[in-house]
């Protein structure tokens, strides 16, 4: 009975190192639901593209703020640029309303020192991914900026995973591998897109979801 105390006193202070060191409160259905904002917006965009030719891809710019004004003078560039930024915005609003929420259910913090180093880490490569992109986009690189999209996402959640549920690391590999195999196959990047950002967030969702949020309920 003395040795089980002790056993059980040995995992409870493990679970709270662990909670003081990661930020534990990421939303499963946030991962489903971004999913599918995903599929929705790469259906729109496959739309779009199907029905507008887009004919700024290829040429070259001075500087990346030509790049952006070339493209949102087009019609097809404004409709693809407003569809991305739609389906940014309403992941993130509904990530964090839903981690929000999940905190407050489970009385946890939401912005600590776990949630900053989780933030800071992620952002590192994605924001690097980013702006190399921008410079893929600026030299007419355009069938490489999805693989690349794909590739550096994948680093910042492997990156991330250190901070928060270390599963997060199995979608950011398997992010950077269809990111790689997509390479291969420039012109089909949309589809890729909605796999990577789609179909594998829906089903990573899912199992975050139904391994933590439905256990803790």
């Amino acid at each position: 009975m003395e040795s089980n105390k002790y056993l059980e006193d040995i995992v409870s202070i493990k679970s709270m190192m662990r909670k003081s060191s990661r930020f534990m409160s990421l939303s499963g259905l946030s991962g489903i639901l971004a999913g599918i904002y995903a599929l929705i917006g790469a259906f729109v965009a496959h739309n779009i593209l199907t029905t507008e030719q887009l004919t700024t891809g290829g040429a070259r710019y001075a500087s990346v703020v030509g790049l952006i004004n070339a493209y949102l003078a087009h019609p097809s560039g404004t409709k693809l640029f407003l569809v991305a930024l739609v389906v940014l915005v309403a992941a993130v609003v509904t990530g964090i309303i839903l981690t929000i929420r999940k905190a407050k259910k489970h009385e946890e913090k939401i912005w600590d020192p776990s949630s900053r180093r989780l933030l800071i880490n992620f952002s590192i490569p994605l924001l690097t991914g980013g702006a190399f992109c921008m410079v893929l986009l600026q030299y007419g690189l355009i069938g490489l900026v999805a693989p690349c999209t794909l590739i550096f996402y994948g680093l910042a959640l492997i990156n991330a995973s250190k901070f928060t549920l270390g599963d997060i690391k199995y979608l950011g590999l398997a992010n950077v591998i269809i990111g790689l195999i997509s390479t291969q196959f420039i012109g089909y990047g949309l589809y890729f897109w909605a796999l990577g950002f789609g179909v594998l967030h829906i089903i990573y969702g899912s199992v975050m979801y139904m391994k933590y949020d439905v256990k803790k309920e």
